[in-house]
This record gives C-alpha cells, sequence and structure tokens, in this order.
C-alpha cells in the first residue's frame, strides 16, 4: 500500500512538472494564445486631449483657428514708410572736410539720411496714420503696401506733443483697417503687432495687454499707453497694434529697451486718441487743445505732511501764469487740483489730458483744496500754445 502511494505521489509530481514546462514553453499545445498587451485594458492607450486652439470670432458663424484670419485681415493696411531728408550739413562746408580732401569736397555726391517706420491705411480716400518720429523732419516719405505698390506720401499734419503724424497717398482700391474698440479692452487680451522691424519686411507678433493707461514715462507730453509684451522693435513705430479681430486698438511707438531689441515692454497710442488727433488735423491743420496756464506736480504724501494739506490724492498747483486762465479765475501757487470739469484727477498727466480736453473759451469748473475747505473755481480756457512748457 505505502509503495503504490508512493508510486502515486511521483506520478502527479512528474505531470504537473510537464504541464508547466509545456504551458511556459509552448502554450498554444493546451489552446491557449499568448496575452496581447496592447489590447489589455490595464496596457491600454489612454488618447491625450487635443490641443487647445484660440479661436476668434470675425463674423456670426465664421471661426478661424490661431490668429491667421485676424492678420490676414490687418496686414494689407499696414504699410511700411521710407523717411529721407537732405543731410543738416554740407560736408563742404565742413573745415575738416575741406582739409582732407580740398577741392574735391565741393564735387562728392552728399548723402541723403533714411529712416524706417510703418504705417496703418484707415481711410479709402488714402490717409494713414503713423508716429511724428517716422517723419519727422523728413522732405521726402514713400510708402510701399504690401501688394508691391509704393507711392509719395503729403504729410497732412502732425502732433509732436501725441507723437502722431497723418499722410495722404493718392491710390485706388486700397486695404482699410477697421478701427477696434478700445474702452472693452482688458488687461491679458490677446494682441497683435504688425509692422516692419529692422526692415525685414512685414512682421507679425502676438502677446498680450500688460496695463492700460501707462502715463509718465517721458515719452510724449500727453501719455496714456497700452502696454503689451507682442515683440516690438524699431521699424515697428506706426504700425498696427490689432485685437484678434483685425481691428486697430492702437498705434505702436515705444518699447522699453537697454539694448535697441524688445524686452517684451511695448507701448501703444490708443487708436481713440490718434482719431481724434487725425481728425483734427484733416479737419483744421492742427490739433486743438484746452490750456489753462499752471505748473503742476503731483501730490506725494511727503509733500501732503510737509505742507500740512487735508488730502492726499490730487495734483498740487506750484505755479500760475500770470494774467493767464488760472490766474485770472482764482486759482493760486499752493491749491491742490481734486476734479476738472466732470473729471476726478491724482496725477500730473490725469489733469494734462483734462485740462486739454477742454474747448479752449468755455468755462470750466475746477474743484481745489485750499487749505481745509474744498472750493470750486470757475476758469475761461484758452487755447494750448505750441510747445507751452506750463498746461
Amino acid at each position: 500500500m505505502r509503495k503504490a502511494w508512493l508510486l502515486f505521489s511521483q506520478t502527479v509530481t512528474i505531470a504537473v512538472a510537464l504541464l508547466f514546462v509545456v504551458a511556459t514553453l509552448k502554450p498554444q499545445w493546451l489552446g491557449r494564445g499568448a496575452v496581447d498587451l496592447a489590447s489589455s485594458p490595464a496596457a491600454a492607450v489612454v488618447p491625450l486631449p487635443a490641443p487647445v486652439q484660440s479661436v476668434s470670432l470675425i463674423g456670426p458663424g465664421t471661426a478661424a483657428t490661431g490668429y491667421a484670419v485676424a492678420a490676414k485681415r490687418a496686414s494689407p493696411a499696414v504699410v511700411s514708410i521710407t523717411a529721407s531728408r537732405a543731410p543738416q550739413r554740407s560736408r563742404s562746408d565742413d573745415p575738416m572736410f575741406r582739409f582732407f580732401f580740398g577741392d574735391r569736397a565741393r564735387q562728392m555726391p552728399e548723402e541723403r539720411q533714411f529712416g524706417l517706420g510703418s504705417g496703418v491705411i484707415v481711410s479709402p480716400a488714402g490717409y494713414l496714420l503713423t508716429n511724428n518720429h517716422v517723419i519727422e523732419g523728413a522732405d521726402d516719405v514713400e510708402v510701399m503696401l504690401g501688394d508691391g505698390r509704393s507711392a509719395k506720401a503729403r504729410t497732412i499734419g502732425a502732433d509732436p506733443e501725441s507723437d502722431i503724424a497723418v499722410l495722404k497717398i493718392d491710390l485706388d482700391k486700397l486695404p482699410v483697417i477697421a478701427f477696434g474698440d478700445v474702452d472693452r479692452l482688458q488687461v491679458g487680451d490677446v494682441v497683435l503687432a504688425i509692422g516692419n522691424p529692422f526692415g525685414v519686411g512685414q512682421t507679425v507678433t502676438s502677446g498680450i495687454v500688460s496695463a492700460l493707461g501707462r502715463n509718465s514715462l517721458g515719452i510724449n507730453i500727453f501719455e496714456n499707453f497700452i502696454q503689451t509684451d507682442a515683440a516690438i522693435n524699431p521699424g515697428n513705430s506706426g504700425g498696427a497694434l490689432v485685437d484678434v479681430g483685425g481691428n486697430l486698438l492702437g498705434i505702436n511707438t515705444a518699447i522699453y529697451s537697454r539694448s535697441g531689441g524688445s524686452l517684451g515692454i511695448g507701448f501703444a497710442i490708443p487708436v481713440t486718441t490718434a482719431r481724434q488727433v487725425m481728425e483734427s488735423l484733416i479737419k483744421d491743420g492742427q490739433v486743438t487743445r484746452g490750456w489753462i496756464g499752471v505748473e503742476p506736480r503731483d501730490l506725494t504724501p511727503e509733500i501732503a505732511k510737509t505742507l500740512d494739506l487735508s488730502v492726499t490724492q490730487g495734483v498740487l498747483i506750484t505755479g500760475v501764469v500770470q494774467a493767464g486762465p488760472a490766474s485770472e479765475g482764482g486759482l493760486r501757487p499752493g491749491d491742490v487740483v481734486t476734479r476738472i470739469a466732470d473729471t476726478p484727477v491724482a496725477n500730473t498727466p490725469q489733469l494734462l489730458n483734462a485740462v486739454a480736453a477742454l474747448k479752449p473759451r468755455e468755462t470750466a469748473t475746477i474743484r481745489v483744496q485750499r487749505g481745509d475747505s474744498a472750493i470750486d473755481v470757475k476758469v475761461t480756457v484758452a487755447q494750448r500754445p505750441k510747445s507751452r512748457p506750463l498746461q
């Protein structure tokens, strides 16, 4: 009995061993296939979400992926500008030049000075917006369109205080950009900058609105810039800042840079300002702004404490033009202006813009803090003289 049990045990052990070997090396002999890892639920490939694309609605029921449609819509209206002028001083009149070249100095051709910039066609009649510093001092301005056409441009007018200039070209079938709604613009909105940086040709860059209402930068007298990180480089000046619908939001004007290239801090003049200046230049040949004849200074907490003032916000009047509008109205040095007409003012740029918006020969009410009393001063606004240091 014991021998029979021992034989049975050995037989079972050998059978199990053989079954293990066959299952490992030749599983098909047992009617089973290999495990398909590709179809195994545990090893199934999980699909990644599709890349999120920026979608801009250009019109009812029309969607555009990315910013291609915006660039295609706005780019034809953005032009390259070449401004040139004769040398400010003839080389033949330079004693040092004559010393080296003698009589040949009179025969050597003078080289013209060239500058590159950009502009934006805003009217089928051929009116263009650009920066004043792009064409300032030029006696010849040539405009090159994206379709290859070129034309000499006439300067309709320029406003150095806002750095806006208006040109006109005489060509037919001009592409025209649409004006955008700057009042709805918010920090974080996507914008495109279009221009001719470094003269390489028309270029489109993208970014966001970094800030609104930037002032006190020392770039222009009247500042209310849109700040953006869209790349703006030399040659982009006068070009377009547009929204994702291809509508004009601003005129690219300046950058903050230590190298001359873009560091992600660029500034554009809002199209509302540019449009107002353009309409004044076309209609009157100049920009009419209000002027009251005061010298303002930002009111800091330290100044307010030193002068023992009861207000901490406003603009301190440090000087008044004798026999000027403010003086005639009763404004005095030491007054703190807190409101002009219906516009609150908390710093000098706000005061400049508020005064400039007043119409000459109209009477404006100016709220000032004088000591412990808040009083209203009636001032008859005058027209702002050119290059006037006082406001």
